[in-house]
């Protein structure tokens, strides 16, 4: 019978399902939303040797996770079951897999509804456009515009949209005019469960130049830190017995204690003592006495 057919499919699918999550360290969730097909093949392929791809019915793998056991707290993941998902199984690090995913992004035209990956700015020049509706489209949309050589130049560079912003269906139709492509379409991580930690989209996205930056400056307190107060380490220990070496040998100059690598300089320092005192002692027998004045 056709109905027991597809029973028989769905219990082989969620057995299939549940010993990928029993494999897998990492399971994402990520929605399908405004991904193409053509696209999704294309992921799926660079990232086979990393990600395993599967699209599962929420259903389907809500009753998955209530039947996995083995994983702790894989339950918090039903939270997340909404809408068209495609699901993820990794070992790899979850905020990796979210910057891998970022790469994979592609640029497209927009439509109405779409957010602006960007601040959406038109830069001034020709537009290819003959005189028209397309002066009324343009300035619709807060482009200024003029006509030269037969054609209309957008005057200057202007924002029409900033990063976050809804595009509707005027500017959709614009931006696609101009060859505009201010959407960004692949897969985004919603949610990852990773061996009992669930992290969300917001807290997987990061900075990249910042974090850099921000480690660079406590690598560079710390090593400082080290050094002020002689606390040797595999990094800084070269520089410690140098700064001891620069104090100890300014100190023997200063208190005159002759050593090996002193006794030089100590007679250097000497001699330029004796002939800046001989020097003040001339000028002072040079000068003619004093007589009083009657």
């Amino acid at each position: 019978m056709p109905s027991q057919q597809i029973l028989q499919e769905k219990i082989s699918e969620v057995e299939e399902v549940a010993q990928l999550i029993k494999r897998y360290k990492a399971i994402g969730i990520a929605s399908l939303q405004k991904v193409r097909a053509s696209q999704l093949q294309e992921f799926k392929k660079n990232l086979a040797d990393k990600v395993y791809m599967r699209v599962v019915k929420n259903t389907l793998m809500r009753k998955v996770i209530e039947n996995c056991k083995e994983k702790p707290n894989l339950e918090k993941l039903t939270e997340h079951l909404a809408g068209s998902n495609i699901f993820l199984f990794t070992d790899l690090n979850p905020f990796k897999l979210a910057l891998i995913l970022e790469k994979e992004k592609v640029r497209t035209t927009a439509k109405a509804g779409d957010i602006a990956a960007f601040d959406i700015i038109v830069p001034a020049g020709n537009t290819g456009q003959p005189p028209g509706p397309i002066i009324s489209q343009l300035n619709a949309v807060g482009l200024p515009t003029r006509i030269e050589a037969g054609s209309v130049w957008v005057s200057k560079d202007t924002l029409v949209a900033r990063k976050g912003d809804v595009i509707d269906e005027r500017l959709a139709s614009v931006l696609s005019k101009l060859g505009i492509k201010p959407v960004e379409a692949g897969l985004s991580l919603r949610v990852i469960y990773d061996d009992g930690w669930i992290i969300t989209q917001e807290q997987l996205r990061i900075d990249i130049k910042e974090t850099q930056q921000t480690i660079q400056k406590a690598q560079a307190d710390a090593f400082a830190l080290s050094i002020s107060c002689a606390y040797p380490t595999q990094e800084n220990t070269v520089t410690i017995l140098q700064v001891a070496h620069q104090e100890a040998y300014a100190l023997s100059i200063n208190a005159a204690i002759p050593t090996k690598d002193t006794t030089a300089d100590l007679v250097r320092k000497a001699n330029m003592e004796m002939l800046s005192l001989s020097s003040r002692l001339t000028n002072l027998e040079g000068k003619p006495e004093q007589t009083e004045k009657g």
